[in-house]
């Protein structure tokens, strides 16, 4: 769990012109934190180090130090809106955390052994990741970065589920716990030469469709 701290204040002239106000002097992102015993609060966050923050991918599986007139709350992020075209935050939804209660997170998958992969480098394989990240359950304390999934003794063929994965200590995948149906794949090495042939016989069909309708 990274460490990561943004100070914000309290912001009481609310509503979208006041938030346009906010954003047009281009220091501080509008923001909600919300959860736990408290009620919701319309918060300013600095911009300069909320911008930084986001850079880094771990920063959104993390619980975050949000200073809010000096005083601490742990939260993590929930949301992000962005413009439509330019790189600017417009909002960020913020929840609180409980370090007595679990909370359920999106974290990325880290897929290393890639250069040392039997299924790759002597079986003429290829990665094709089919998640990013997944869901899990944890306390606060024990929030994971990203889960690690080593693929160096993986062989061609074969497809990894989320019950081949190795969780931290205290931490459960939210889709195993609805059931065995739920272990989706995360990720397989196939041949290289099945996928261009299967890209082909899928653009000769095509091909054949559109002269069928011409």
């Amino acid at each position: 769990m990274s460490d990561f701290i943004l100070k914000a204040s309290v912001r009481n002239d609310l509503g979208k012109g006041a938030s346009r106000r906010l954003r047009r002097a281009n220091q501080q992102v509008p923001a909600v934190v919300y959860g736990g015993e408290k009620g919701a609060q319309s918060i300013s966050v600095e911009k300069t180090a909320f911008y930084k923050a986001i850079e880094d991918e771990t920063f959104f599986s993390s619980v975050i130090k949000l200073m809010i007139d000096g005083k601490e709350e742990q939260v993590v992020v929930r949301d992000l809106q962005r413009h439509p075209f330019k790189p600017l935050l417009t909002h960020a939804d913020f929840l609180r955390v409980d370090a007595t209660h679990e909370i359920t997170m999106n974290v990325p998958l880290h897929v290393t052994g890639e250069e040392k992969c039997v299924g790759i480098k002597d079986q003429g394989g290829e990665l094709h990741v089919l998640s990013n990240d997944i869901a899990i359950s944890c306390l606060p304390k024990d929030l994971p970065d990203f889960i690690e999934v080593d693929i160096a003794a993986v062989e061609l063929g074969t497809t990894l589920h989320l019950s081949d994965l190795t969780m931290p200590a205290g931490v459960t995948s939210v889709d195993l716990s609805h059931g065995e149906e739920h272990d989706n794949a995360v990720l397989s090495i196939s041949k290289v030469k099945e996928r261009a042939e299967e890209e082909d016989e899928a653009g000769e069909s095509e091909g054949e469709a559109g002269s069928s309708a011409e």
